[in-house]
């Protein structure tokens, strides 16, 4: 196969894991035969300086034009003023709003060798494996009217939660494919006792499970789901809600798998290319110490092979290589290990099969 990948470093750590994932790409194309070509360009802070924007048009153009986009992460301290107006952040809205992903897939699973490394208890974390869809282009995010306004009374802040009954179909119906190879079970989650967004949402919810009795649906209050993803998280198998709900729910579904670090991610639209990346941030702090985790970013890679190109087999091989070096030890600075990002991606490259 031959693809156009377009990478996206970042800022803080995200040159030092993509470069990481880019190496297991390689190393896995060299064994399948494959042709992948590489084009990096910049978003966020790093666009921000050189560009003045965090997304420019020709980044945006070439990520449109590629098979597959493989991002870092983005932010950090220079730019942290909410009130700037120019953000790092705005770089992920617009790119997801130019590929027009609406779905971000989520993998949370709980590895036998790290359950001592999650706050959470060992016995609890038994057998978690569960994959949270999260829908990425409604909600507070997006929905208008938003802004400030100043009167005789003082100032104030609007931002409007807003659904679209085809925004919520689509994104409901995906995750009933997806528990469809899986436990066949869908978790959806809402508000429905306060919003009447979260009403609309289980309303749909509801009647696309009409149409898949194959798949046993549970409603759920987001409140509900935050303590269940701690008191029993086993239980979950496909998780999907809406944007904000998501984007809290996910991070700390992140303490499951023991770090941040760990896990991986995927933006998916209806055509056009998906974006994987790590769900961590940049974390400046160890930024330039050559100690971050890439399995993040090279599980993310297997996202980008199994869900944009196709191949499902070299997707597994480099699961099965992350899931062999785990199991022997091999730990960075945020798993209490002592190995370099290099090192570590030396090691997941050093158990991919030789051949895929």
């Amino acid at each position: 196969m031959k693809a156009n990948l377009v990478v996206l470093p970042g800022d803080g750590i995200g040159p030092e894991v993509t470069s990481s994932a880019v190496r297991v790409l390689q190393s896995i194309a060299k064994r399948g035969g494959h042709q992948f070509t590489f084009t990096e360009h910049p978003i966020g802070g790093c666009s921000i300086e050189k560009h003045g924007a965090a997304l420019t048009e020709e980044t945006l153009q070439a990520c449109l034009a590629s098979d597959a986009v493989l991002l870092g992460a983005v932010g950090g301290p220079k730019w942290d003023n909410p009130n700037a107006p120019v953000r790092p952040e705005q770089g992920l809205l617009a790119i997801r709003k130019g590929l027009g992903l609406y779905a971000n897939l989520r993998p949370v699973r709980s590895h036998p060798a790290l359950l001592d490394s999650s706050p959470v208890k060992p016995d609890r974390l038994a057998g978690v494996d569960m994959i949270v869809v999260r829908e990425l282009t409604g909600g507070l995010y997006f929905g208008e009217p938003k802004g400030r306004t100043r009167d005789q009374s003082g100032e104030r802040a609007v931002d409007s939660m807003v659904y679209h009954d085809y925004e919520i179909v689509r994104i409901v119906e995906l995750a009933f494919r997806l528990a469809k190879s899986r436990r066949k079970k869908v978790s959806s989650v809402d508000k429905a006792n306060v919003l009447e967004t979260s009403r609309l949402w289980r309303q749909i919810a509801s009647e696309i499970a009409v149409r898949n009795p194959g798949v046993a649906i549970e409603h759920m209050l987001v409140d509900t789901a935050a303590m269940r993803l701690i008191t029993s998280p086993a239980m979950f198998d496909v998780i999907v809600t809406e944007n904000t709900f998501g984007d809290i729910l996910t991070d700390e579904a992140s303490v499951l798998a023991g770090s941040m670090g760990m896990l991986p991610s995927a933006s998916l639209g209806e055509k056009g290319p998906g974006l994987y990346e790590p769900i961590h941030g940049s974390a400046p702090d160890i930024a330039g110490r050559g100690i971050a985790n890439p399995v993040g970013s090279i599980l993310s890679a297997a996202m980008l092979l199994r869900y944009s190109l196709g191949l499902e087999q070299e997707a597994l091989a480099i699961e099965t290589a992350t899931d062999r070096a785990v199991t022997d030890g091999c730990r960075t600075a945020d798993l209490a290990g002592k190995l370099t990002t290099l090192e570590m991606t030396d090691a997941i490259i050093d158990r991919l099969s030789a051949k895929v």
